[in-house]
């Protein structure tokens, strides 16, 4: 069997953090989005992957070669992002007649592929639903007798909660079905669309529901709740902290992971926090948080909660007396207040 990740997306909801890295490599838990998926597929022994990506994303062909993982990459380029069935599309020549798996590189699921696998009975299409509290902004499946008899994507009136989470096992026919769909309403290849299509047109389809944590990581707030369930999840209360970091006079309270070459001094960490390599925190108290790579955090009083520091940045001297305070800082840029409480220098 065969893997597809889909990687093309503009991610606008994401920005300023999207600028500068595509979206399936920002980090949760200190993996990016990109490899947890991988690691999905590699667990149950897929060896060659599609990963589908706009031509401008050469740092996903750069990361994926210093990767090491153990699977072989064929990298397919998507010139126009259509929707979820045109990406798929263009993998066609890729997957061949083989059954896959396919998954949409910034949803993070908890829930191992074997579920999916053993839905399929061997010789199904199968899908993996979820329940959700906002059904109107999900594809969602209605299931009569233990069948799927209906997918709509975004439905005014939903029939269900149960929504389609980014993970699918297809065989070959899926892409007959996208070659009969037309663009919907926002001009975009629904995926849904072509799932109806294979419904309509008699073709098996098996489904499994989780209850296990999911995320879409498609706007900064989800981006931090998928970094806190994925903490807890690998670590519990645990405190994780890399090779050559520095530790002096400090307090972590798990679930922490801290990247390797970093330097914390007088800080108090956690929960919910990750920190990537090359950081550095210092005077400061920190939460349910994440620090990109060679982030500094510098002399700031007050906590900082429910925040996202991008690579490079420096924050330093922040003296507002706040219970608590929030950031929202992009790669490279700088907010640093003197020591004297006159004016700052943003950058």
């Amino acid at each position: 069997m065969k893997g597809v990740i889909l990687c093309a997306g503009k991610a606008k909801r994401m920005k300023p953090f999207s600028s500068t890295l595509p979206k399936t490599l920002l980090p949760v838990a200190n993996r990016s989005l990109l490899e947890h998926c991988i690691n999905r597929m590699t667990d149950i022994g897929i060896e060659e992957i599609g990963i589908v990506m706009n031509p401008q994303q050469k740092s996903i062909v750069d990361y994926l070669a210093s990767s090491n993982l153990p699977v072989t990459f064929h990298y397919i380029f998507q010139t126009e992002q259509l929707g979820v069935a045109h990406a798929l599309a263009s993998a066609q020549e890729f997957v061949g007649t083989d059954s896959f798996l396919l998954l949409l590189g910034d949803n993070l699921t908890a829930e191992p592929l074997e579920t999916l696998i053993a839905a399929s009975g061997g010789d199904k299409s199968a899908l993996l639903l979820a329940e959700v509290d906002t059904p109107q902004d999900y594809g969602i499946a209605e299931i009569s007798d233990n069948r799927i008899v209906s997918i709509e994507e975004k439905p005014k009136r939903p029939r269900s909660k149960l929504a389609v989470i980014g993970t699918y096992l297809f065989d070959a026919n899926i892409f007959m079905a996208i070659q009969h769909i037309q663009p919907s309403a926002r001009g975009e290849y629904e995926i849904t669309d072509a799932i109806q299509w294979l419904i309509q047109h008699g073709f098996p389809l098996a489904y499994s529901i989780t209850k296990e944590p999911y995320t879409d990581v498609g706007t900064l707030q989800r981006w931090l709740e998928a970094n806190r369930w994925m903490l807890s999840r690998q670590l519990g209360n645990e405190v994780q902290v890399g090779a050559q970091t520095k530790l002096e006079n400090c307090v972590l309270k798990g679930p922490v992971i801290i990247g390797n070459q970093c330097t914390l001094k007088n800080a108090v960490v956690g929960p919910y926090v990750s920190i990537q390599d090359g950081t550095e925190l210092m005077n400061c108290t920190i939460e349910n948080s994440i620090c990109l790579k060679k982030a500094r955090i510098l002399d700031i009083p007050s906590p900082i909660s429910h925040s996202i520091f991008g690579q490079h940045v420096t924050l330093q001297g922040v003296h507002m007396q706040e219970s608590s305070l929030r950031f929202i800082l992009g790669s490279d840029s700088h907010l640093i207040f003197p020591a004297s409480g006159g004016k700052g220098d943003t950058e």
